[in-house]
């Protein structure tokens, strides 16, 4: 059954901002850290553009981040865009990433390499299968899933790809592979109310 947010409540969210070692195409999960690029300092800035102008309110919003680097640093972009205290947040660590354990920092041609049968075996089965040394799609979705339930008032999160990702599928309703096929979008803000996630634009028509 879906995930629904509690009557009356509504979630905003955000990846966090394009970092080195996304241009690179390597593997970033909880263990390893690099820095927002510009663009992805202009990526939060464009978030909070579109915060400001789709929601009243945002001022009352209470703001939480994965407590990795990158996500702190979007996150305190977004406050002094909006004027806001640039500590004026939260950090929750079932918001991190997915643990990518023996993967950190490689590529997925670099991770096959070094264990062909591993690597496949956990391409047949996210769900499941952990990267070794790290995580699967279900124990990321436990995590997803009790940060969810202790939201109690309106909340903006900045996490990541594969966590929000994750997150996205449970609303929906979505199998693994459906939840794999999704997007890892950057500069973009989601709104839900219920079990619907509305992707909002940076147009003022969108």
């Amino acid at each position: 059954m879906p995930l629904s947010l509690k009557p009356g409540l509504t979630l905003y969210f955000c990846r966090h901002g394009e970092t080195e070692a996304n241009i690179l195409r390597r593997f970033q999960g909880q263990s390893r850290d690099t820095a927002l690029t510009e663009t992805g300092r202009e990526q939060a800035r464009m978030v909070a553009s579109v915060l400001k102008r789709k929601t009243p309110g945002h001022e009352t919003l209470a703001y939480v981040s994965s407590p990795l680097g990158r996500a702190c640093a979007t996150t305190k972009i977004i406050l002094e865009t909006l004027g806001l205290p640039r500590e004026r947040y939260a950090t929750d660590a079932r918001l991190m990433e997915m643990n990518l354990g023996h993967w950190e920092g490689l590529t997925h041609a670099e991770a096959r390499a070094r264990d062909p049968r591993a690597y496949d075996a956990r391409a047949a089965d996210k769900w499941t299968i952990r990267i070794p040394g790290g995580e699967s799609y279900a124990d990321v979705a436990e995590r997803v899933q009790s940060w969810f339930g202790s939201l109690t008032v309106d909340t903006f999160a900045v996490s990541h790809g594969g966590f929000l990702r994750i997150l996205r599928g449970l609303f929906a309703g979505l199998t693994w592979q459906q939840m794999s096929d999704l997007d890892e979008p950057q500069g973009v803000l989601f709104r839900v109310s219920g079990s619907a996630v509305e992707r909002l634009g940076a147009q003022e028509n969108e």
